[in-house]
């Protein structure tokens, strides 16, 4: 019985040690997917929940890019640039809701994707336009919007989704395809 007791006694420890060390990597693996300004999910967190979030009925996938933000941190400066990154990274994770992901791509690059989102595109775009407020001072903003729906797609994969977003996306800039440069 003692040594029963003894193993127990010993292994408590050791259980409660692995424990605290899987909670300590699962924290800093959650910090790696996540953009450090936004607080959105990265390219790759992003993608790992999209794949699931398609599956559902009524999924709605899109790409939003910050028009002309090079022009903002020109005139009011990177504090100014920072702030509207993350007003739109909040607005946009408000339409994702519970049914939804946003991410971060990179630069001034937004991806989404939801179920069941709260608010219509157009909705979204008003939103995500609206001036940024820093330092008492409005800064204007603009974006490109593209959107597709998973049922539209003949082949309903991410990888088709974010295709169509973004022709969808480079057609609400007015252009035909992508180009280099500052968009």
């Amino acid at each position: 019985m003692s040594t029963l007791m003894s193993a127990a006694t010993l292994a408590a420890p050791l259980a409660a040690g692995w424990g605290a060390h899987t909670l300590v990597w699962r924290r800093r693996l959650d910090r790696a997917r996540r953009d450090p300004l936004t607080g959105l999910h990265t390219r790759h967190g992003w993608t790992v929940r999209a794949e699931r979030i398609i599956a559902r009925p009524g999924a709605v996938v899109l790409l939003v890019d910050l028009d002309r933000f090079k022009q903002i941190n020109d005139t009011f400066g990177h504090a100014a640039g920072d702030a509207v990154l993350v007003a739109a990274a909040e607005r946009l994770a408000c339409w994702c809701g519970d049914t939804g992901a946003a991410g971060r791509l990179g630069g001034d690059e937004f991806a989404a994707v939801a179920s069941s989102p709260c608010g219509t595109v157009p909705q979204l775009r008003a939103a995500l336009a609206e001036p940024v407020a820093v330092d008492g001072q409005a800064v204007p903003t603009s974006v490109s919007v593209g959107a597709v729906r998973v049922a539209d797609l003949s082949v309903p994969v991410l990888s088709a989704a974010l295709e169509a977003a973004d022709r969808a996306m480079y057609e609400a800039k007015g252009t035909p395809g992508r180009r280099g440069g500052d968009r």
